[in-house]
């Protein structure tokens, strides 16, 4: 989920939680019952919206995997309070694609089963199948919730071109040294009437805030699932952004600025040498393969702050509703979809349509599954002839394993928002880091409670 979609995404599901709430007379107390590998029948699902070959190659895929299955996929973008509504008038689907900070969510309402049970009838082991930070993300009282699908790892992409102009060089580009960081960045940034024309860093503060707390020693959510919002190691990550904020106009300057960015256009930042580095999701290296030409990139790793390769987990998952009528089928389509198999005929679609595309560059499928994405990278990930592009795709691989969770939490959405409310305070000078991230806590911790409300 990216930048632009976190916030309505929040939205929904906080006008949601109340309802969720007296949907569930279960709590977080379903087992799930017993899971057959004996999959037949009429299979309901709910996702895969606006699917590419590599979403449809394996929706083929799993089709034909399950003979006696007769598979109708609602293909919409997932809605929390469309799904509070089908759980409300008993109307579910049997299996539900949805980002994986829902997870929790669910699974503490009792609306979501637990899949343990589905991965052992059939000989899946999740934590040797996905990185160990995926799992965290669908584990919720030490049960499993998901079938997870994608990792999109966050690294930093550089704009060379910015970066040799003002005498910066990627090693200055270091998450884990502050003063470093910063020194570059006001080497870089250049201003026009008192407003930013080129930041020298763009550290999506508001997109990605939770990876500089983590990075430098804090917590979003402990592991009973409970917001740490005050945790005084937090204050250090938000330390960090005001330096880099302020160096650059101040952070409603800087997000004025970020917001007026063309992100997905042939006029995008990289493009048009608006900013020098910024820290990205994997996805985005695909934004700009159509402008190879015009640009000139390459990538280092965020860091923490003993200087390792850090990253945060992200995605969707499949999960299974407590109501769903045919959860046998779901199973095995979810554990289908995600397969290896199913990974390498998209792997191949993939390729096929690169090959098709002139100039186009391979890079690479973040699966969630080592060995899909090792299997993948070894066959279809070649030299591309573009040094910067190439550098910026061994960079996300090379940091996908050091991955960490946010963590699951039934209040997950809920956390996230608070953060952003937190880090706007403090960055606007309107509260100190200790008093924003208070603030904070108190407010996801009675989003938290109103979340499990119903489970205790």
């Amino acid at each position: 989920m990216n930048k632009r979609h976190t916030a309505l995404a929040a939205m929904a599901i906080t006008a949601s939680v109340a309802l969720l709430a007296g949907c569930s007379s279960s709590g977080g107390s379903s087992s799930g019952g017993d899971f057959s590998k004996d999959a037949k029948g009429n299979l309901n699902a709910w996702g895969f919206d606006n699917a590419d070959e590599v979403g449809t190659s394996r929706i083929n895929y799993a089709k034909d995997q399950l003979k006696g299955v007769t598979i109708k996929i609602d293909q919409t973008p997932f809605d929390a309070q469309k799904f509070t509504t089908r759980v409300a008038g008993g109307n579910v689907p049997d299996v539900v694609q949805m980002d994986r900070q829902f997870v929790a969510t669910y699974a503490a309402q009792g609306l979501i089963q637990p899949l343990d049970q589905c991965y052992s009838v059939h000989n899946v082991d999740p934590k040797k199948n996905y990185y160990g930070s995926v799992v965290d993300d669908i584990t919720y009282k030490s049960k499993i919730y998901a079938v997870p699908q994608f990792y999109q790892p966050p690294a930093i992409i550089t704009n060379e071109r910015v970066m040799k102009a003002a005498g910066v060089t990627d090693a200055d580009i270091d998450t884990s040294k502050p003063d470093t960081l910063v020194a570059a960045v006001k080497k870089m940034y250049k201003a026009s009437g008192g407003n930013p024309s080129v930041l020298g860093f763009d550290p999506q503060a508001s997109g990605q805030a939770g990876l500089w707390l983590l990075a430098n020693g804090g917590q979003v959510i402990g592991s009973d699932g409970k917001p740490t919002l005050d945790d005084p190691k937090n204050e250090k990550g938000l330390e960090v952004l005001k330096q880099i904020t302020d160096a650059q106009g101040g952070y409603a300057k800087m997000k004025s600025f970020t917001d007026a960015f063309d992100f997905f256009g042939e006029n995008n930042q990289y493009v048009k040498d608006q900013v020098g580095a910024e820290v990205n999701a994997q996805w985005y290296v695909n934004v700009l393969t159509p402008f190879v030409d015009k640009v000139d990139i390459g990538a280092v790793p965020f860091k923490d702050s003993s200087g390792q390769p850090f990253t945060v987990a992200s995605g969707t998952s499949f999960v299974i509703p407590t109501g769903a009528k045919n959860k046998d089928a779901a199973c095995a389509w979810a554990l289908n979809l995600t397969s290896l198999q199913a990974w390498e005929a998209a792997g191949a679609a993939r390729a096929e349509t690169i090959k098709k595309t002139p100039g186009a560059i391979n890079t690479g499928l973040f699966t969630g599954s080592p060995e899909a994405d090792k299997t993948l990278r070894e066959k279809y990930v070649k030299p591309s002839g573009n040094a910067g592009f190439d550098k910026a795709i061994a960079t996300y691989y090379d940091v996908v394993g050091s991955g960490k969770s946010f963590g699951a939490s039934p209040a997950g959405q809920q956390i996230q928002t608070e953060l952003q409310n937190a880090i706007q305070k403090y960055l606007l000078g309107n509260a100190s880091a200790s008093e924003a991230l208070k603030a904070a806590q108190t407010a996801a911790m009675k989003a938290y409670d109103q979340a499990t409300k119903s489970s205790k």
